[in-house]
């Protein structure tokens, strides 16, 4: 019989990971780890929301550990499945799908929900929070119907929501209850200033404004103020704050207030049970920041392994920030009392504003905004109590009492900063951490840091400070600035990886991984999917497929859902099927009470809602392939009716359409590709907005390239135009496999074509020889691929990942 003791974590968010890798860390085999999440996602970095909403990121680079983490590590994870019930007498978790698991220790990392107003009308479709992936998918959605929306909140988050909503197409107002944006955070000059930056982008706001009412009928129509003032609005976002999520613990007995109270050692009111995080209360504050929340991990990891540590005390916070591109700082007490003095500069011409605020010769408080080089120079005097007097204008100006000179050099101000400052608040890397890495570990250059400690590793505002750090502890054995690798276990980039596979006859990922000496062994969930691709594109008549090297989408071949169900998206040559087929998916979407069934913009039917032990007998009895609606490989070709039956269609795109997507079905790609064939320049395909466009005009067809319709809309470039079907067969694989070839991991057709330039492909291409050697590479590509769905019915060992084993959650293996 075992003696491992259990852990039960109750909380799969950044605070509750993070103390179960100091815990993996410190005695990695003191416990049998179970983990439950709410959300059907691995571990992600909260903070990074924003930028996914934005576009500027996807949700797997957000990731922080992957599903292969927990496997690797031996953690059980049930994802989608919260606990509902915790009984403290027996040690026992009960979840919603109701597994029970025992515990020694349980961990509570419940975090925290958004805080929703409780207003006539708050419970109306369209009205949100800005809390996770699930309000992100849904705020994306809204882009794609509606115009107009409206954000309750002029905070941080309020403005990150604005600001994505903002870059997907929409009007966007901002409402405040005071008079200046942040408050919380910046001064009025400061305010007004970042106010006049986001009013340039595009953003609205209506502030000292209280909301009174929200109207509509079913969905938000508008909001109604208390001055009786009216906004139009077809989605309402909610960003006024957060609260503890408490009721789990509540109901269990626990001493609550408005979060979880904890002691110093982040005991609750119960023996066994802990909380970190959000959730927890200590001394009174229950933190929302990083830092503090990844501190009471480190200490709460400690105890429960029997190492020896210090209580958590608490934590004195800043904040730094990066708001629609531009840069805040704010710490301790900024704004002005009557006790205290201050000293500013601000600067409109160049947009930079600077404050400190004293008190009996020490700084209690500062706001930068524009300019936050120093912020971290000026948080280390708040907390330092040190007396300042006499050397304020040297401080904050850069310049000596007396008016000239020079205040502290970079260096000194790096010498100066404590050990334990926090310098990465997104990953709670300390000036010490980053010092470790450097004079014991190796690590000098950014890259190395980056991937050892994870500071910069996010949202990249402290990169400044990590690179003085780097020079302050290496000195003259900074390494060479070279640019990074595909991600931080390597300092090799796309172009040198597919080089050495080739010259030396690289064959697997870890072969790859070895000899390129990558700096995780095991790789990450950026360059295993990326060496994966790659391998596959140079060696294809020889590289097996690696299906642990793959994202839970394409190891599953569907997509899935947020409630933790699949979607099933059958191939239908473009965009044209019969009776007979649409009678087969309804009667299998019938039979197995798939919840819905959708068209897709793509021109094809997708089930939604499939329960993952089910996909294998969907996809046998609906006997017809795989439309890839998962997978970075072609998707779709969209047709119009063209000359068939259009009175303006010049030639057949959909003969031409079905034509190109049964050539090219089963094309795999560093990312998706939508294809689209119009008949006649009236464009009904939305061929111009596609990876790849086919137009057809008089007597001719004409090419278009790099075009993408989704978050960042970018028309498409004219490649060619040619005469016959033969050279638009010719030309598009030709494209393709050149695309195929040469572009990075995860990029898709657009940003490659903006990188590389049309004028280098137009050139590549232009040589028929050339031409017809990239359609050679691309049939024998083609000539060995599968179909995943018949393999998988057929091969009964594959067929077996699909039943679901006693005691875990399909989604997360």
């Amino acid at each position: 019989m075992s003696t491992t003791k259990k852990l039960v974590l109750v909380g799969n968010g950044m605070a509750g990971i993070r103390t179960i890798e100091h815990i993996l860390k410190l005695a990695p085999h003191a416990y049998e780890i179970t983990v439950f999440g709410a959300e059907p996602h691995p571990n992600y970095n909260r903070i990074m929301l924003s930028s996914v909403l934005a576009g500027g990121t996807s949700i797997e680079d957000i990731v922080i550990n992957e599903w292969s983490w927990y496997e690797d590590n031996g953690i059980k994870v049930y994802p989608g499945d919260p606990v509902i019930r915790i009984d403290a007498e027996r040690k026992e978790v009960v979840s919603q799908a109701g597994i029970r698991a025992s515990y020694d220790e349980l961990i509570l990392a419940t975090g925290s929900q958004a805080f929703i107003l409780p207003l006539p009308g708050a419970d109306k479709e369209g009205v949100i929070g800005f809390r996770d992936i699930k309000d992100c998918e849904t705020m994306m959605a809204a882009s794609q119907k509606y115009r107009k929306a409206a954000v309750i909140g002029g905070g941080l988050l309020g403005l990150e929501a604005a600001r994505g909503l903002l870059n997907l197409g929409m009007d966007v107002t901002v409402i405040h209850i005071n008079g200046h944006l942040m408050d919380r955070n910046l001064d009025l000059p400061a305010g007004l200033m970042l106010q006049r930056e986001l009013e340039e982008q595009g953003m609205k706001f209506l502030l000292n404004k209280h909301t009174e009412e929200i109207t509509g009928k079913h969905r938000v129509k508008s909001l109604r103020f208390t001055d009786q003032t009216v906004l139009e609005t077809d989605l309402v976002v909610m960003a006024v704050g957060i609260r503890p999520q408490v009721e789990l613990a509540r109901q269990a007995g626990l001493n609550v207030s408005r979060g979880i109270i904890v002691d110093d050692y982040m005991n609750t009111s119960i023996p066994g049970i802990s909380a970190v995080g959000e959730c927890a209360e200590h001394r009174g504050i229950a933190y929302g920041l990083v830092a503090p929340l990844y501190e009471q991990g480190m200490v709460l990891a400690k105890r429960l392994v029997g190492a020896a540590t210090e209580g958590y005390e608490g934590s004195v916070t800043s904040t730094k920030l990066k708001v629609s591109g531009v840069d805040v700082f704010s710490a301790g007490q900024f704004k002005d009392a009557a006790d205290t003095r201050s000293i500013r500069i601000q600067d409109d011409v160049d947009g930079v504003y600077k404050k400190m605020v004293m008190k009996d010769g020490q700084l209690i408080g500062a706001v930068l905004f524009g300019d936050t080089t120093d912020g971290a120079s000026l948080f280390s005097l708040i907390k330092s109590g040190e007396n300042i007097s006499g050397r304020e204008k040297e401080i904050l100006l850069g310049v000596s009492a007396g008016g000239s000179g020079s205040g502290p050099s970079a260096a000194e101000r790096m010498a100066a900063m404590p050990d334990d400052e926090i310098v990465c608040g997104c990953n709670g890397v300390t000036k010490a951490a980053i010092g470790d890495a450097v004079l014991n570990k190796g690590c000098n250059t950014l890259g190395a840091i980056k991937s050892c400690t994870k500071a910069s590793a996010s949202c990249g505002g402290c990169k400044p400070i990590v690179e003085s750090l780097l020079v302050h502890y290496a000195g003259d054995a900074v390494g060479e600035q070279v640019k990074e690798g595909i991600c931080g276990c390597t300092s090799y980039d796309r172009d040198e990886i597919v080089a050495q596979i080739k010259e030396m006859g690289l064959k697997t990922v870890k072969e790859v991984m070895n000899v390129l000496g990558w700096n995780e062994p095991e790789g990450c969930s950026k360059c295993r999917p990326s060496l994966n691709y790659y391998l596959g594109m140079i060696w294809p008549a020889e590289y097996e497929d690696e299906r642990v090297s793959k994202f839970t989408n394409e190891r599953y071949h569907a997509n899935i859902q947020k409630d933790g169900t699949y979607s099933v998206i059958p191939r239908i040559y473009g965009g044209v099927t019969s009776p007979a087929e649409l009678i087969k998916i309804a009667t299998v979407a019938e039979k197995y009470d798939v919840p819905m069934v959708k068209f897709t913009g793509g021109q094809r039917l997708d089930l939604l809602g499939v329960q993952k032990e089910n996909l294998p007998k969907i996809w046998e009895e609906l006997d017809m392939p795989s439309g890839f609606g998962y997978g970075k490989a072609l998707r779709t070709v969209k047709t119009c009716v063209g000359n068939t039956f259009c009175r303006f269609g010049t030639q057949d795109s959909i003969e031409m359409g079905i034509r190109l997507e049964k050539k090219l079905d089963k094309m795999v790609a560093p990312a998706k590709v939508k294809l689209a064939v119009s008949g006649c320049p009236r464009n009904c395909a939305e061929a111009t907005i596609k990876d790849l466009g086919v137009v057809a005009i008089d007597g001719a067809w004409e090419l278009h390239v790099g075009g993408n319709g989704g978050v960042k809309v970018r028309a498409a470039e004219l490649l060619c135009t040619v005469k016959t079907d033969a050279e638009v067969e010719e030309w598009t694989y030709a494209y393709l496999q050149y695309y195929r070839e040469n572009a990075r991991w995860n990029e898709r057709t657009a940003a490659w074509i903006e990188r590389v330039g049309l004028d280098h492909v137009k050139k590549a291409l232009e040589d028929r020889e050339e031409r017809l050697a990239l359609v050679e590479r691309l049939e024998l590509t083609l000539g060995r691929t599968v179909d995943p769905w018949k393999e998988i019915i057929e091969d009964e060992k594959l067929r077996k990942n699909f039943t679901p084993l006693a005691g875990t959650q399909p989604a997360a293996h």
